[in-house]
Formats: structure tokens, sequence, C-alpha cells
């Protein structure tokens, strides 16, 4: 039997956070289905579709293989889950913080769809303080965020960076 988790969030950009994060689940689990959260009131820095190129070109330099695949959600994470045959919700902490916020989430999850578990996975040391929202501001100033992002978010946060300056023009 097939063991499938999903790994949601809105990966704007993926970072080398997000990355472990899937490293991890990837040693675990059969498969692992990256859902990138959709929600038409949020603004996203990158598209859905830069998004998920940017999470297949990682994972296929990272040689994932078929143990990796990118879905969109715009709803509860539990359905998304549901949909893709999940039994598992990996999520990422970072801090004390993070747990607080995610043992709720994991508790109403836990409601809403028993047959699901939600499965937490400490952030490496080293990653511990990186944040997409970080990532993003650093970015936005003309900072380096090659240590914190792999290389094709970096590029696609630099073409984001490119569009938003457009528009304000």
């Amino acid at each position: 039997m097939s063991r499938t988790a999903l790994y949601s969030g809105t990966f704007d950009p993926l970072t080398n956070g997000h990355l472990d994060i899937l490293r991890q689940g990837v040693a675990l689990f059969d498969k692992v289905v990256v859902a990138i959260g959709v929600h038409p009131g949020k603004a996203p820095w990158l598209t859905f579709e830069e998004r998920a190129e940017t999470i297949r070109t990682v994972a296929a330099l990272e040689r994932f293989g078929e143990k990796v695949a990118v879905a969109s959600f715009d709803g509860l994470v539990v359905e998304a889950a549901k949909e893709q045959g999940a039994c598992a919700i990996l999520r990422g902490l970072r801090d004390g913080s993070d747990f607080d916020y995610e043992m709720q989430m994991a508790g109403m999850n836990g409601t809403l769809a028993p047959g699901i578990r939600t499965v937490f996975l400490p952030a490496s040391p080293g990653l511990r303080h990186i944040s997409g929202t970080l990532v993003r501001q650093i970015a936005a100033l003309g900072g380096d965020v090659s240590a914190f992002a792999p290389a094709a978010s970096v590029e696609a946060l630099k073409r984001a960076i490119t569009r938003r300056e457009k528009t304000k023009a």
C-alpha cells in the first residue's frame, strides 16, 4: 500500500526551509503532494505556475522522481488531502510559536478528517530562521537571498520583482 502525504503552503517562494521539510517527507512517505494554496483574496508575488514550476525544477534537481507531485487547492487542507488520497499532512516546525499554532490546526483537522494524521517535522537547525516573508522582503530591498532559497526560487523572485516594478511605473 502506497503512503501519500500532503505538504501544503503558499510556497511564495519555495525556501530552503520548505525544501528541508520536503526532503524529510520524501524520506518518510512513498509520495509527497506539494499542495499550493491558491486564494482569490491573496496576492502572491509568484503566480501559481511559477511556484509549481519552481517546485518541479527543484524536485528534479533533488532527484525525487515520482515521489513528488504538485497540486493546487483553494479550500480546506484536509479536503485537499482527501482528494489526493493522503494519509498524512506534513507540517514543518521552526519554533515554539509554530508548534502552538500547528497543534491547534492539527486538532481541528483531526476532528474534520480523523483518518488523516498530522506529522510534525522539525526544521533543521541552520534553517529555522527562514520564512517566505523575510525572503521576499530581502529580495525586494535588493538583497541576496541565495542562502535562503533554491536557485529556481531566486530567479522566479527576480522576475516577480521586475513585474512589480513595471506595474508601479
